[in-house]
């Protein structure tokens, strides 16, 4: 059966190329959520005031991999000790988080959220319910694919870590 998630992990392009290399992982989408902003511009999240967040839609194949190593991939591309950041990048659009559409994932979810959150001393990853989510522009999917040396701000030892995981 198919089923969707999001995430947020700072620049979406780094955590759509992550996505991507996972079997099982049918589409990505990267784009906006949890806007208070109808159909809000890159430029516009990115003046902070849309509340939006820099996320991925996953959109997955659960008899190919299941939701507890799509969190598993997540919590490798990020740092959940940091608030309103990924690597250099800076500001509310990058503030790290899940956020669901079905009520059943909750349980699954919340479990993983206390297993990680007790591995630090601060965790600023969010968990909500998602209310919206708006495609970014064009340019922007797919990012990586078309921009082989673009930013990112995952390091490629993690890349490497995900591929060795699909075997």
């Amino acid at each position: 059966m198919r089923k969707e998630i999001y995430f947020a992990g700072g620049c979406f392009w780094g955590l759509e190329k992550a996505f991507k290399m996972v079997n099982g992982v049918k589409e990505t989408t990267v784009g906006f959520s949890n806007s208070n902003t109808p159909f809000p511009s890159y430029r516009l999240v990115c003046s902070g005031t849309t509340d939006s967040r820099e996320t991925v839609k996953i959109i997955y194949e659960e008899e190919e991999v299941s939701l507890e190593k799509l969190l598993d991939i997540f919590f490798l591309c990020i740092d959940p000790t940091q608030k309103n950041q990924q690597g250099h990048d800076i500001g509310t659009q990058y503030q790290t988080g899940v956020y669901y559409t079905d009520e059943a994932d909750l349980p699954l979810i919340t479990k993983r959220f206390e297993e990680e959150a007790g591995n630090y001393p601060l965790f600023y990853v969010e968990l909500k319910k998602l209310d919206n989510f708006y495609d970014a522009e064009d340019y922007h999917q797919d990012y990586l694919d078309k921009n082989p040396q673009g930013y990112c701000h995952i390091p490629l030892n993690i890349y490497k870590k995900i591929r060795e995981m699909q075997k």
